[in-house]
């Protein structure tokens, strides 16, 4: 089943109950290792609870949690300086393969009026790499990284939405 943005999918400011479901979500195994540059210990609930509230007192991050029908299933944010700014999401597992992450990414990028935004992703992260082209995210460069979530340096795509 396919979530339309505009039915389904809901972005609002981050509330404290969310960040026990974010928490679960950026636990699971699978999902590490798609994402792979991850917290270096995604378990340490101290380190979580202050990354969370480092995003929350900045002025220079977009954070929104991510609903389906009224549910918790993720967050999306745009952070970093002017002419620099990237965005990230995280989805849960779960909803994967439905058009979620799309149609929150297209809501969060319509919020955001800076461009150029920036993205990257694992290179073998293929869904995370369609999400960002069906918003308009083109590619741009190659780079590698220390993914913590693999214990390794990786190749990631470097995309980039200029319009």
């Amino acid at each position: 089943m396919r979530y339309s943005a505009s039915t389904n999918v809901v972005l609002r400011e981050i509330h404290d109950s969310d960040l026990p479901v974010f928490f679960r979500q950026t636990n699971d195994p699978e999902s590490l290792w798609m994402a792979a540059f991850t917290a270096r210990d995604p378990a340490d609930r101290d380190a979580f609870e202050d990354h969370w509230k480092r995003i929350r007192a900045a002025t220079d991050i977009l954070p929104r949690t991510v609903l389906v029908d009224g549910d918790v299933v993720g967050n999306v944010a745009v952070y970093g300086e002017p002419g620099e700014r990237e965005v990230t999401y995280w989805i849960d597992r779960a909803y994967w393969g439905r058009g979620i992450a799309t149609a929150a990414l297209l809501a969060l990028i319509a919020e955001e009026p800076e461009r150029p935004l920036h993205a990257r992703a694992a290179a073998d992260n293929a869904g995370s790499l369609r999400v960002l082209e069906k918003c308009g995210f083109r590619v741009t460069g190659h780079d590698r990284g220390f993914a913590q979530a693999r214990d390794a340096e990786i190749d990631e795509v470097v995309l980039t939405l200029d319009a």
